[in-house]
This record gives structure tokens, C-alpha cells and sequence, in this order.
């Protein structure tokens, strides 16, 4: 007795035929109980016999089929091995990306995918070139690349919400990536309750997720091959004395490091001025060195974290410049009587009003005065760029002085015709930094026995 399944083609099989054994030539299977048999008798004379389970009983096989029998779809075939070349086809083709791409890279682009960051097992990179430079289509070059090499499925990109839908378009056109956008509507469908389990290629915006405690819940529970974020410069945190001060981006970003294998940040201004802010935004890349306070000679190099490359630097393959030299001058050209008056009357303006700054500053109003004279040298950037800028800057401040003074002057008459009935008053001091009035006044106070009406009468009370 031999069961349905063992009838292969090139098996010897007896019972088909009352008096001799059958060359199996083809099986055909209808559902799972039946089949059609094609064969070969001795002679190579074709049949075709309908087998069912039933009929077991009385086969027997006496000489095994082959294993590979080669006849199945060749058209099936072909596309199989097809695509297993492709997958390993960037063992063959180094740039395969850059071949199957809608786009022409520069120089920097692919030595910074191919040399810099793919050496990268895994990716803890901050690519931080000027302006300009391509750092999206290095981003997506990058994700295409892993994604044929089968080790990015799950790709994660933050960036301001003003540049999510340019992420979009530009990762679909050039590189056939389809991301969605993260939308609150997506997270009131999502089936499971948290879309970045469910959707694969994502792009999210830099401030929905940093403010959204349950958002950031639901993408702790979440891995991803490869998280991008743009405007990493954002993500900002500083020292004060031996305490850190995280903002919500900075955190995170934290967490986008601890939920990726690859993390690359992405930013044209990565530092501030400030050594210590500077390594709290590198430790985002590498907590244990960066560890601390900075440390001479410690982090001074940090070229396997990052690239630099500035405008100067950016050639074609040609070897020309990408983008023209800057040279920097400060051109002189004379001023007509009329302008040259107005330039002398806001220069004084400016500085008489900048010394009452400096004034604040050392009367304990250090915030206030600092803000007084940053208004005070916009004056001046209006003063440069045209006279219609700096009379539109003067005709503004002006309103806003009258205002201020039209608010006071009802809180001065109240204040005159509560001392003239001696009402007990507090003091209230009332200066006008920016412009040239000064004074100060004087407003009511209740007291237990009564209270002072705006109308000018003095009310008694309980």
C-alpha cells in the first residue's frame, strides 16, 4: 500500500495497470484526495488514470521518483532566481543604490554613505555639512543602500514639522522609498493602538512627538532599524553648575538612540559656541564618552561621530567648485545730506538709549535691560537697510509708547486725587526706557476701613 503522496514523477508503480508496473510522468493534483496520473507502460505507450484516496490500497511503489524532477513553472523559476541575484547584488555592484536611484550624487555624498557611514556597524553618525550639501538625498541614499542589503526594514525619520511633506517627496522620487506621515488621525485609526508597530517607513514631526508623553510611549515600545533626524540641533540641553538641564527634544532624542540600531542626526549648525552644550548634544551619540565635563584632549577629535565639510570644500567631479568663493567686503558709499542727518539722529538715539540699558543692568533689571538693547540695534540693521525700513521701525515704536502712556495716565489722576484727600498709597514707578519721558506715580490702596472708586469717591465698607 502506497499513499497518494509518494506517487512522484519517475516512480516505478504497480497497480495502475492490472498485469505490469507504470513509468509516473506527471502528477496533478485536484484538492487534497485525488489526482491525475499520466504514465508510461513498458512499452512507453502514454496513459492517464484518476487515483483516489480509495485506491491506495493497491498501489505499491517499487521504485522511488526523483527528487528534483525540473518540471515545475519555468516562468516561476526564473523570477526566483531573479530575485535572489538582486539581493545579492550589492556584492557585485558596491553602489547599487546609486544605480537604482533617480538622481546623480556628488563626490561628498557618496564618500560620505560608502566611506564614512556604511563602515559603521552600527550607525552612530551626526552628518553636519553646510547648507546646501545634500544632506536629505545622503539620508535616503543611505536607507536604499541597507534596504537592498536586507539590514534596514523599519526606518524612522524626525524632522520640523515644516520640512515633513519635502522629506516625503523627495524620499519617493528619488529613491522609491514610500514613508507616511504621522498624523493624529493615524494614531486614532491605528488598529493596534500604536501606528509605529504597525507602519514600517515613517516620518514624524519633531515637536508632535517631544510634547506628546503618550506618543513617545507608544514609540518606546517600538525598534527600528534606522532612526534620521533632521535639525538635530534642536535636540539641546545645558550645564548649569553640576546640574543638566534637558529640553523635551533632547530627550528625545535619548530615546530615538535607544529604540535604533542605526542613528543618524543631521544638522548644519552641530555647535553653539558652547564647549559643554556641545558634548551633552554628542553624547547623544556616545553617552560613556562623552561622559562629564569636557576633558582636554579627550573629545577634541571626534571624526568618527561626525563630518564637517563647509561650502568651500564641496567640489564636482570635475573637480570644479559646487558653489561659487565667497569673498566677504564691506563696500563704503556716501550718504546725502538728508541721510546722513537721519544717521546721525538714530546713531544718538540709539547709544543715549543704550546707556539707559546699561543702567538697568546695573540697577538688578539685567533681563530687562538686555532685551531693551537688543531692540534699540535693530534700529540700527534698519538704519542699513533703507530709510523707508527705519521710519516704518520709529512710526511703530512711537504707537506703542502712546499706548503705554494713555495706559498710565488714568492710574496718575487716580493716584493725584487720592493724595489729595490722603488716602494711604503705594508706590508705583512708572519708566519709559526706550523713550525720553520719565516719572513716577502713585496708585490707591484699600485699607481695612473702606476703598477708593475709579469714579473719585471714597466707599465705606463692612
Amino acid at each position: 500500500m502506497s499513499r497518494l503522496e509518494e506517487l512522484t514523477t519517475g516512480a516505478l508503480v504497480q497497480g495502475v495497470l492490472a498485469e505490469r508496473p507504470v513509468r509516473v510522468v506527471q502528477i496533478e493534483w485536484h484538492g487534497s484526495n485525488a489526482l491525475t496520473l499520466t504514465y508510461t507502460d513498458e512499452s512507453g505507450k502514454p496513459g492517464q488514470e484518476l487515483l483516489y484516496r480509495d485506491d491506495e490500497s493497491r498501489l505499491a511503489v517499487q521504485e522511488r521518483g526523483r527528487v528534483w524532477s525540473l518540471d515545475a513553472d519555468g516562468h516561476l523559476f526564473r523570477l526566483v532566481s531573479e530575485a535572489k541575484r538582486i539581493s545579492l547584488a550589492y556584492l557585485f555592484d558596491p553602489f547599487l543604490a546609486v544605480q537604482v536611484s533617480t538622481l546623480e550624487p556628488l563626490p561628498h555624498q557618496i564618500d560620505a554613505v560608502y566611506s564614512r557611514m556604511l563602515a559603521l556597524q552600527p550607525l552612530r553618525f551626526l552628518l553636519a555639512d553646510d547648507p546646501g550639501a545634500g544632506k536629505t538625498i545622503m539620508a535616503g541614499l543611505f536607507c536604499k543602500e541597507l534596504a537592498i542589503r536586507g539590514d534596514v526594514e523599519r526606518c524612522l525619520v524626525v524632522a520640523p514639522g515644516s520640512l515633513v511633506e519635502q522629506w516625503q517627496d523627495e524620499l519617493w522620487a528619488k529613491f522609491r522609498l514610500d514613508f507616511e506621515i504621522l498624523t493624529r488621525d493615524m494614531i486614532e485609526a491605528s488598529r493596534t493602538g500604536n501606528p509605529f508597530a504597525e507602519r514600517p517607513l515613517l516620518i514624524a514631526r519633531l515637536d508632535h512627538l517631544s510634547r506628546n508623553e503618550d506618543v513617545q510611549a507608544k514609540l518606546a515600545a517600538t525598534d527600528w532599524d534606522l532612526v534620521v533626524i533632521d535639525e538635530a540641533h534642536k535636540l539641546s540641553a545645558h550645564r548649569f553648575g553640576n546640574e543638566v538641564k534637558e529640553t523635551k527634544r533632547y530627550k528625545l532624542g535619548k530615546l530615538a538612540g535607544s529604540v535604533a540600531r542605526h542613528l543618524l542626526l543631521m544638522t548644519a549648525t552641530p555647535h553653539s559656541g558652547k564647549e559643554e552644550d556641545f558634548q551633552l548634544f554628542m553624547a547623544l551619540l556616545d553617552g560613556d564618552r562623552f561622559e562629564g565635563r569636557p576633558r582636554e584632549g579627550v573629545h577634541a577629535d571626534t571624526s568618527d561621530l561626525m563630518r564637517r565639510l563647509v561650502k568651500e570644500k564641496l567640489l564636482k567631479f570635475d573637480g570644479t567648485r559646487l558653489f561659487p568663493e565667497r569673498r566677504a567686503a564691506s563696500p563704503s558709499y556716501p550718504l546725502s545730506d538728508d541721510e546722513m542727518l537721519l544717521y546721525k539722529h538714530v546713531t544718538e538715539y540709539v547709544q543715549e538709549e543704550m546707556n539707559r540699558a546699561d543702567r538697568l543692568k546695573a540697577e538688578g533689571e539685567g533681563r530687562r535691560g538686555a532685551v531693551v538693547g537688543f531692540a534699540l540695534t535693530i534700529l540700527q540693521r534698519r538704519l542699513a537697510s533703507s530709510p523707508e525700513a527705519i521710519y516704518q521701525s520709529l512710526v511703530r515704536r512711537r504707537k506703542r509708547l502712546e499706548a503705554r502712556v494713555a495706559e498710565e495716565r488714568p492710574r496718575r489722576r487716580a493716584a493725584e486725587a487720592a493724595a489729595e484727600i490722603g488716602v494711604p498709597q503705594v508706590p508705583h514707578e512708572f519708566r519709559d526706557v526706550g523713550g525720553s519721558s520719565s516719572w513716577s506715580s502713585t496708585t490707591p490702596s484699600a485699607t481695612p476701613s473702606g476703598r477708593w472708586c475709579m469714579s473719585g469717591h471714597w466707599s465705606a465698607t463692612s
